[in-house]
């Protein structure tokens, strides 16, 4: 069975990318062929080139040019045999659709037909929540303040609902977002893995509470099992957090 893993974060700055690549290593060390989709890599993927050329010609791209480009994306990992695909920002494309206008009611139409094009491999989106202000101010301090005022722009461009005009309402706008998104695969059945307070934590401790979620490794596996079968046990380790020794990552469907 193929998975995709769609890695996704309330915010430039969470540390999406980093996750990324230590996911596709873990995995590929793993035994596993593993398809690490960069965020860049949808201009220049064969399977997304309808998509490159419209946001290319018209800064813009229809939810049925999307619908079509997963599709054949689909297609082309299952024809090649990975077992993973590890996705920075690509799949459900919330964030673009919102850029582009469209209200929630589209979205979530738009959401019925990707859910079932992406059937075949499974999605699973691991979110990385926290704070949006103390992510935006950790990507300037990477990239340099010119970062944060092109962001800034490109946001007051798309002419993004609530309105951007400066890093105070990016902020309020990226909350919308984080809203739309969480609520759109929840009500299309995604497994959904959601990394709590991901900007105060260590790249290596944002993977190992993704893998936990993921239940990637051989021991959370073992407890995942044990709980379903004794539920009295579950029901005691959630009585006691600190027995159960969970509280970065919760896994939801």
């Amino acid at each position: 069975m193929t998975v995709l893993i769609s890695v996704w974060g309330a915010s430039p700055g969470m540390g999406k990318s980093t996750l990324c690549g230590g996911l596709a290593r873990r995995l590929s060390g793993a035994g596993l062929r593993v398809d690490h989709f960069r965020e860049e890599e949808i201009l220049t993927r064969p399977q997304f080139a309808a998509v490159a050329e419209a946001f290319r010609t018209t800064g813009t791209v229809g939810t049925g040019t999307l619908i079509a480009a997963t599709a054949e994306f689909v297609d082309s990992v299952l024809a090649g045999g990975d077992d993973v695909v590890v996705a920075d920002a690509l799949v459900p494309f919330v964030p673009t659709l919102l850029a582009m206008g469209h209200d929630e009611e589209t979205v979530d139409a738009f959401l019925t037909g990707l859910t079932e094009v992406l059937a075949p491999v499974s999605p699973v989106m691991v979110f990385l929540d926290g704070n949006a202000a103390s992510a935006l101010s950790r990507a300037a301090g990477r990239e340099g303040e010119q970062w944060l005022d092109r962001y800034v722009g490109k946001l007051a461009g798309y002419g993004v609902s609530p309105p951007v005009t400066d890093v105070a309402s990016a902020v309020t706008y990226l909350a919308r977002e984080r809203a739309v998104t969480l609520g759109a695969v929840a009500r299309h059945g995604w497994d959904l893995v959601v990394v709590e307070r991901a900007d105060e934590l260590s790249p290596d401790e944002v993977l190992n509470a993704a893998e936990r979620g993921l239940r990637l490794r051989p021991a959370d596996r073992d407890e995942a099992d044990r709980d379903e079968a004794d539920p009295d046990e579950a029901d005691r380790d959630e009585a006691d957090p600190d027995e159960a020794g969970r509280g970065e990552a919760g896994r939801e469907k």
